[in-house]
Parts: C-alpha cells; sequence; structure tokens
C-alpha cells in the first residue's frame, strides 16, 4: 500500500506522534505485536508521543496501570483523553453550573477532582447532561437522560464512537448510547473529543509543537483521522482496529498515510 521511501517522505521532520490505544497499540488487554518496538524507533528518532483517546469510562491512572503492565513506558502526563476536552470546554463554557454526569464512576470523579459540580441524581437546578462512553450503564440512568433533555438542559458528551473494539469484538460506544436517547428525545450531543481538534491542540500545546511537526495514527477514520485533519496535522490511519479497507476506500476523509498496522511505519523510522 505504502513503500518504505514515500512513508518516509511522509514523517520526515515529524517531531510529536499523538497515538491512539485501543485498536491502534493493542486490542483490549492483548498488545500487538510491534507496538514497543514502534514506540522505541519513535524515540530513537529524537521524536516523542503522547496518547489520545476517546475513552472517557476510565480514568488516566487505569491507563498508566494498564499500559506499564503491557510494557509500554507511560505516565500520568503522557495522556489526553476526551475527558480532559469536556474539563476544557466546561471551564470555558459552563464553569458554574450543575452537571447531571452520565458515566462510570471514574468519570464522574475525574470531574469532581476537577472542580465541577456534578450529580448523578435528578435534581433541581440541572443546567447540562454531560454523557461520557459509560460502562456501568442501567435503564435508570437511561430514564433520567430521557427526563433531563426534554427539560431542554444543555447537552454534551464525550465522543461519538458507534463501538469500542475488544478482543472478543465490538461493545456499544458513547455514540450508540446518544443515539438511542435520539430516538427517545429528538435530541444529539455536541461532542467534545476526537474528531474534534480540541483533543489534538491541547497535546500539540503541552508537547510545543506545531502542527506540520506533528501526526496522528489511529484506526477510525470518523474520529482518528477526522481530529488530525480539523487540526491541521498529517494522519496515519491502521487497520489494525475498527476500519476497515472497503470503509477507507468509500470514505471522503482520506489520511496521508493508510497502513495495515504500526509495524508498516517501522522501516521509515529506523536509521
Amino acid at each position: 500500500m505504502n513503500d518504505t521511501q514515500h512513508i518516509q517522505s511522509v514523517l520526515k521532520g515529524k517531531k510529536l506522534y499523538l497515538l491512539d490505544m485501543d485498536g491502534t497499540l493493542y486490542l483490549g488487554s492483548r498488545l500487538f505485536v510491534h507496538s514497543l518496538a514502534f514506540l522505541q524507533a519513535i524515540r530513537d528518532s529524537g521524536g516523542s508521543y503522547l496518547f489520545l483517546t476517546n475513552n472517557s469510562s476510565k480514568g488516566t491512572a487505569t491507563y498508566v496501570e494498564k499500559l506499564n503492565s503491557m510494557g509500554i513506558p507511560a505516565r500520568h502526563g503522557d495522556f489526553f483523553t476526551s475527558t480532559d476536552a469536556a474539563v476544557a470546554y466546561l471551564r470555558a463554557n459552563e464553569p458554574r453550573k450543575l452537571i447531571y454526569t452520565l458515566g462510570t464512576a471514574s468519570f464522574r470523579e475525574h470531574l469532581r477532582q476537577e472542580g465541577f459540580n456534578i450529580t448523578d441524581r435528578l435534581e433541581e437546578g440541572i443546567d447540562c447532561l454531560l454523557m461520557g462512553y459509560d460502562t456501568e450503564l442501567n435503564y435508570q440512568k437511561l430514564i433520567d437522560a430521557t427526563k433531563l433533555l426534554n427539560r431542554g438542559v444543555a447537552y454534551l458528551a464525550t465522543n461519538p464512537d458507534w463501538v469500542c473494539p475488544t478482543e472478543y469484538g465490538y461493545i456499544p460506544d458513547c455514540g450508540s448510547i446518544a443515539q438511542a436517547l435520539e430516538h427517545a428525545t429528538g435530541r444529539l450531543p455536541l461532542f467534545l473529543g476526537k474528531p474534534q481538534p480540541q483533543i489534538a491542540q491541547l497535546a500539540m500545546q503541552k508537547a510545543g509543537a506545531r502542527p506540520e511537526e506533528t501526526v496522528l495514527i489511529g484506526d477510525r477514520i470518523y474520529t482518528d483521522i477526522a481530529c488530525g485533519k480539523a487540526a491541521g496535522v498529517t494522519t496515519v490511519l491502521v487497520f489494525s482496529g475498527e476500519t476497515t479497507r472497503e470503509t477507507w476506500q468509500q470514505s471522503d476523509i482520506k489520511p496521508e498515510l493508510a497502513v495495515q498496522g504500526v509495524e508498516d511505519l517501522l522501516p521509515a523510522l529506523q536509521p
């Protein structure tokens, strides 16, 4: 699909690699064979990387523990999640409002630690519903969310992903939950994670990198690649997760590179 010389020309001058995780470096709890070598090659070439994920069901500490258990060196500051994007948006737009959170306990705790006034119960005075990828979802939460949306509260969500890949197949993600609520209320949220560019922009700001020095690598066209395009960075699509070659060929969103997996980038990074 891409020869080494072409890949080298695309990656030339790149200093920052923004990496999706699930479906790109691993699948569920299974680390892809060449992921560690790929990360080492980035470091050996003088580059750096940060992890970008739309998965808001887990806190950063959980990701640090998971990646370290796989042998991937990672610290708290190496991650930007869709929850971080939500925090940035809320801080700028809804800093003092009472926010109903439809999400996991970890998601709520992250927001609470950031100083927001949140609840997971129906109360008077709720101004906003913020939905994450809720792996602890139950029907009562959907009923409560429907009541709030019918009241007309502001409606935000961390990410539009339809499914989350696992080693045993796909499971419903935040976008699928949003679709269920749309059928009940006719309302869709403002999504804050990928494909919105802010999460990539926050990562570049932290790393001190310019868009022309940055590449975003992920397995989903409609979130990862669309985010990179919106942020003005080079994009690489991998077929190790959700997107198939057929989907890629039919999509109007085209990455600069499309490869089977990160192993195809290794020769271009090695001296």
